[in-house]
């Protein structure tokens, strides 16, 4: 076993982490599994010959709207294997109308490199549009109805443990908590008091400035809290931890945030749709 560097962090990382990702094959298990499943499959762009792809499943009734994207940064594999693996199982069924974008950056997931094939960080694109991908991307977001949860799934090679960015600037009941427990059996937290140069509001919690206003760079959470949602979440996992463990880890979290919030809203009144910035 040797160390190579990433290039998104100055940081060594054992080669074991590495995980080889076909992006064309992994679209196709997501279209095939879509289907049966009772999702529409649109193809919203193309870049360099690989499909940007989006899920959709409306449910009868009302429902609540939740959307949930993955493969953002092409060097966290977990992400959007850990959607192919809930969508494979039958986790996304009518208890709501689900919206997934599961490989946002297909260039990257091909390199094993945390920006696109143009040197472009895409999670850092979305105020300062460059990217053709996020660009079209946003043209699918703008199409689609507010959401009343996103979940934006990452990792990140520098954490000791899991933890979880939030974005609720009215105040709903807090999900955080309740998804750092169910990960807490499958996965450490990251109980650092400063975590990626932000101080924590909790043990694996960031609750950064969540006005678009005052943010100079945009990531996609940002994005969707401005046009989107009410309320969001950014989840990230250890990359240094086995794959399967940080998938096992997702699951856990997705699954404590989307039935907690159904449940909510099944005893509420639905949250209203985000307001401008």
């Amino acid at each position: 076993m040797y160390l190579v560097e990433t290039v998104s962090k100055k940081q060594h990382v054992s080669t074991v982490k590495a995980t080889p990702f076909d992006p064309a094959a992994t679209a196709d298990r997501f279209s095939v599994a879509g289907r049966v499943a009772g999702f529409r499959i649109e193809q919203y762009g193309e870049i360099d010959g690989f499909p940007l792809i989006a899920l959709t499943k409306r449910a009868p009734g009302q429902r609540p709207r939740i959307y949930i994207s993955a493969g953002m940064h092409g060097d966290e594999p977990a992400p959007p294997l850990t959607l192919l693996t809930l969508l494979e199982t039958g986790f996304f069924d009518e208890r709501a109308t689900w919206f997934i974008c599961p490989i946002l950056n297909p260039t990257g997931l091909v390199r094993g490199t945390r920006e696109n094939a143009t040197g472009l960080d895409l999670n850092r694109d979305f105020f300062d549009i460059q990217a053709a991908e996020t660009r079209a991307h946003i043209c699918w977001l703008q199409r689609q109805p507010p959401f009343h949860l996103t979940l934006c799934i990452h990792e990140d090679w520098e954490s000791t443990g899991y933890y979880l960015y939030e974005l609720n600037p009215h105040q709903r009941p807090s999900l955080a908590e309740p998804i750092l427990a169910a990960v807490r059996a499958f996965c450490p937290i990251d109980e650092s008091p400063v975590i990626d140069g932000r101080t924590t509001a909790a043990p694996g919690i960031i609750r950064p400035i969540d006005d678009p206003l005052l943010r100079e760079t945009w990531p996609e959470a940002i994005y969707l809290r401005a046009h989107h949602t009410t309320i969001s979440y950014t989840l990230e996992s250890p990359s240094a931890f086995p794959l399967e463990s940080r998938i096992t880890a997702h699951r856990a979290a997705i699954t404590s945030a989307t039935m907690r919030l159904i449940h909510d809203l099944s005893k509420s009144s639905a949250y209203p749709p985000p307001s401008p910035p």
